[in-house]
């Protein structure tokens, strides 16, 4: 069996540097030495004891599972947020769901565009913060920073209006439950030949454990995509094409033209460097 990374050290250091907090006040507010906290932040304590791990946790707010198996250096401020808030997949007993991001220098989400040449090992890659790195990333004009968000490219006819060869920016759906009926999302799948696939919803999760994926081109019939086959769930924030550009904030069409060109010239290099 594969031995677990553990990243306790590393995450508490992280933690107590986002509180501003020295070594020496962080100690005082546990109620332990400033010698031992520096040997838990360096290493130096190899099997923390049950004590301190929950004292850890309770004062950060975040489970013990999350604090020695994530690392917390590779997840963005509102994944944090969130954890803090309760939001903690190991501490509520369900399946982990801790998006892996990248963030900017000010510590906020960048929005990651996923090529048409990535898009087949997305599957594989989006747990991955070393895949997810090595994205092409951007900040978007008029989105909010509590929110994360990344641009898939689709393809064919069964969307229409929205262009074969277009890219959906996909805000992160965290609590599948409160997804509305006939709302656009990317669906992320565990199986099947796409790795994700653009649709309108019914949600039946509730009742039936499963969503309902329409297109728009009634040529197109709707199937049944279960709970157990999904990954992530990015509901439709704006779509980016040559002649149709739509945007639920206040953003000029100018910017998000200019967002365009600049993409795809990050995808054209893409291309010549894959050829090359």
């Amino acid at each position: 069996m594969k031995k677990q990374t553990l990243f306790w050290s590393s995450n508490i250091k992280k933690l107590r540097e986002r509180k501003k907090l020295s070594q020496e006040e962080l100690a005082q507010k546990l109620g332990i030495s400033r010698p031992k906290l520096n040997a838990h932040e360096n290493g130096k304590t190899r099997n923390p004891p049950a004590d301190d791990l929950i004292n850890f946790s309770t004062f950060f707010g975040i489970s013990v599972d999350t604090l020695l198996k994530i690392d917390l250096r590779k997840v963005g401020e509102l994944r944090i947020r969130e954890l803090e808030a309760g939001n903690d997949a190991f501490a509520s007993g369900t399946k982990i769901r801790v998006l892996a991001t990248t963030v900017d220098k000010a510590n906020d989400d960048n929005v990651e565009l996923v090529p048409e040449k990535a898009k087949a090992g997305y599957r594989s890659g989006y747990g991955d913060p070393e895949w997810i790195a090595e994205l092409p990333h951007y900040t978007l004009p008029g989105l909010s920073k509590e929110r994360k968000y990344r641009i898939f490219p689709i393809t064919g006819d069964s969307m229409l209006p929205y262009p074969d060869g277009c890219y959906i920016v996909g805000e992160y759906v965290e609590d599948w439950l409160s997804l509305k009926d006939d709302t656009l999302c990317i669906l992320i799948l565990k199986s099947g030949g796409n790795d994700f696939v653009f649709k309108q919803v019914e949600n039946r999760i509730k009742n039936g454990k499963i969503l309902l994926a329409k297109s728009l081109n009634t040529l197109y019939q709707p199937y049944e995509v279960p709970v157990s086959d999904l990954i992530e769930v990015w509901k439709y924030r704006a779509h980016l094409a040559d002649t149709i550009t739509m945007l639920t904030h206040d953003v000029t069409s100018e910017q998000l033209l200019r967002m365009m060109q600049e993409m795809k010239i990050e995808i054209s290099k893409l291309t010549a460097k894959t050829a090359a």
